[in-house]
């Protein structure tokens, strides 16, 4: 049986309720588990006593200084604390800075008495999740594992063996932390390269897109990236600063790490000027005119917006004056400023009364022909248009 715990009391009640409310989780699948007795949730952790296995996937924000916030994890490593006993199997799944697993929450699990290795097991095992990707979940993603001992290191192979194909041990738990912060920043210094390439080309009257798409015909060395209004989500954005905290405590500054973060936070800005120029080739201020922009997710077909470049665009442009609407399938309402906007409906009346339409999120349910067909001007900034060869006078792409 897999038991959830969660203080969020309306995730519980959905899970009870054998409703899922994760996007790549279809309730079909999540139904006939709780039907059965094999899936249930609570709120309650007095019940971890129950279980032989804890995986622990909190969130690791940052604070606004930048530096690693600590605390949900801290909260859960005492709360297991509170209920552990001997025999039990603890892994950390959310992405930390390498020590954390030994240096957080081992700690405060041996002031309970016990003994890693020998009451209890203690490992991490990096998240490697894709949302919205089709291709490969949870079952067939290669699992790194770690563990704090020898005996840690089986059991939690073991654990994992039961349900994901390869399983592939790690020599420490450090390194397995740091395969995971390496895994993102690999993907934000080569988005911050790229984002850097779509300035670049812009000044030069090159198409970024094409370059792309010819250079990625070469068979080997070269892995394509692409440009975007921003890094969004929340580990991309997050965990190479995770990094570049632990770096500078030992007197090390991640150069690369900090100039792609620098780049890809500046997109967003960029993103507005550009549609602020190409307004005024229209004749039209930004100040009065009307935007719709087209996706509000941080990335294609997933409910998710933390983190989201759409809403630093967003606040840019309605600082500027103009009259900001938006439209995403996967996000009904949004938050902002303390007020809460819905999703308009993409009609013909809708597109055509604005000056401007902003796709930030290239979804792969909206009818991208008929955007072109209704709209007076469309800065395109994920390339979602590339198919459509008709109207191209009034498309304008990153």
């Amino acid at each position: 049986m897999a038991l959830g715990v969660d203080l969020d009391v309306n995730k519980v009640k959905a899970i009870n309720a054998g409703r899922s409310y994760i996007l790549d989780i279809k309730e079909e699948e999540v139904r006939p588990l709780v039907k059965k007795g094999f899936l249930k949730a609570t709120d309650d952790y007095s019940k971890l006593r129950d279980v032989d296995a804890i995986i622990i996937c909190v969130p690791t924000p940052l604070r606004k200084t930048k530096d690693p916030d600590m605390s949900f994890i801290v909260s859960a490593a005492e709360a297991i604390a509170k209920n552990l006993r001997k025999g039990q199997v603890i892994v950390l799944e959310s992405t930390t800075y390498p020590g954390t697993t030994e240096e957080v929450i081992l700690p405060i699990l041996e002031k309970t008495g016990l003994k890693v290795g020998r009451d209890f097991n203690l490992g991490f095992s990096p998240e490697r999740i894709d949302p919205g990707n089709p291709t490969y979940m949870t079952h067939n993603i290669p699992k790194v594992v770690s563990g704090q001992t020898k005996a840690c290191v089986d059991n939690i192979k073991l654990l994992y063996s039961q349900i994901i194909g390869k399983i592939i041990p790690a020599s420490s738990v450090k390194v397995a932390e740091m395969v995971k912060l390496l895994e993102n920043t690999f993907r934000a210094v080569n988005i911050g390269l790229v984002n850097e390439m779509a300035l670049m080309c812009d000044d030069l009257k090159i198409d970024v897109w094409e370059v792309i798409e010819v250079a990625k015909s070469k068979p080997f060395g070269f892995m394509p990236f692409y440009p975007g209004p921003g890094l969004g989500g929340h580990c991309i954005p997050i965990d190479p600063l995770y990094l570049a905290w632990k770096a500078r405590v030992y007197g090390f500054e991640a150069r690369f790490i900090d100039l792609a973060s620098q780049i890809n936070s500046d997109m967003p800005d960029y993103v507005a000027d550009r549609t602020a120029r190409a307004l005024n080739r229209s004749g039209k201020a930004v100040n009065g005119s009307k935007i719709l922009i087209i996706g509000i997710a941080y990335k294609r077909d997933v409910t998710d917006t933390r983190e989201s470049p759409a809403f630093e665009v967003f606040h840019k442009l309605k600082e500027r004056g103009a009259g900001i609407s938006y439209h995403d399938p996967f996000v009904p309402t949004i938050k902002l400023n303390g007020q809460v906007l819905k999703s308009v409906k993409l009609t013909a009346a809708a597109l055509k009364d604005k000056d401007c339409v902003l796709i930030l999120t290239d979804h792969s349910n909206i009818d991208y022909q008929f955007i072109v067909e209704n709209s007076k001007f469309i800065f395109d900034t994920r390339n979602a248009l590339r198919h459509i060869y008709t109207n191209r006078d009034k498309i304008e792409r990153l």
